[in-house]
């Protein structure tokens, strides 16, 4: 039984498939003998695969690598697996052998030579998923909910401890309380001090008011915008269309027994009068 030359990993190249972009893999061959080894790197698509570098000496005991890249996919393809592979020759060459005096005849399987053959598959992932975000009204709700919770809680252990202790407050219970007022006001109202402090924070938390009213009025614009988009183009096709309904009545013109008329014909008159009014409207828009 003969000794294996190289050790390859992985057995599988792995791309990442995603239209108009690249993909590399790394594949590591490491010389498990006393010789020096050439191999030599064949895929079944030399047009779909770059291979650097392709051949090459590794020194006995050592690890050599060759980077193989996957030119950028122009379309989506249906076939789930793919058939693409990739086959590592190698073989014992003497000491002193250098890249450029690897050639084909090499690896011809001839007069007894072993050479090493070792089949890669390919297989194909999908890009990683981007991660989805959370709604920004949905956390203030979430942290809203939250920070009421707590607010209620310390009402309800400020109503059970005596009056002496009721206005003082841990700093990780409640955010953003006010400065802690003097023993004497803190044991005549203990229980004022803490709602006080709790329709503050809920306060604090509230949307403002400006926002809402900025995006009513971001909504409204919008919408005058697309009203405004819509009489244009309707005014365009009733442009349109009186042009056509002119070029029928010169055509007509052309055709018919040729007469003197005085002045402008009535259609030409409305016409020009209706691109008036029409340029009138947009200026002063």
């Amino acid at each position: 039984m003969r000794t294996q030359l190289l050790e390859i990993q992985p057995r599988e190249l792995k791309f990442i498939f995603e239209l108009k972009k690249q993909s590399s893999c790394a594949v590591q061959l490491t010389n498990s003998t006393y010789d020096n080894v050439a191999f030599k790197v064949k895929t079944t698509s030399p047009k779909k695969y770059c291979v650097r570098p392709n051949v090459g000496i590794i020194l006995p005991k050592s690890t050599c690598e060759f980077i193989v890249t996957m030119q950028a996919p122009k379309a989506t393809s249906n076939e789930k697996v793919c058939k693409d592979k990739f086959l590592i020759q190698s073989i014992v060459v003497p000491v002193g052998t250098t890249e450029k005096d690897i050639t084909s005849n090499m690896f011809n399987k001839d007069d007894g030579k072993y050479i090493e053959e070792i089949k890669l598959k390919v297989g194909l992932i999908s890009p990683p998923q981007s991660p989805v975000l959370s709604p920004v009204n949905e956390e203030f709700k979430k942290e809203k909910d939250t920070e009421l919770k707590a607010n209620k809680d310390l009402i309800d252990d400020q109503e059970s401890k005596p009056a002496k202790d009721a206005g003082w407050m841990p700093n990780n219970d409640v955010l953003n309380v006010e400065e802690v007022k003097l023993a004497k006001d803190e044991d005549l109202k203990p229980e004022n001090d803490a709602i006080n402090d709790n329709l503050t924070n809920y306060a604090q938390f509230s949307p403002p008011k400006n926002e809402v009213k900025s995006a009513e009025f971001v909504t409204l614009k919008a919408v005058e915008e697309l009203k405004f988009v819509n009489e244009i183009e309707e005014m365009k096709s009733k442009l349109n269309a009186l042009e056509s309904k002119l070029n029928e009545a010169m055509l007509r013109s052309r055709t018919s027994t040729k007469r003197v008329q005085v002045g402008f014909p009535l259609l030409f008159v409305v016409m020009v009068a209706f691109i008036s009014i029409l340029l009138g409207y947009l200026s002063h828009l």
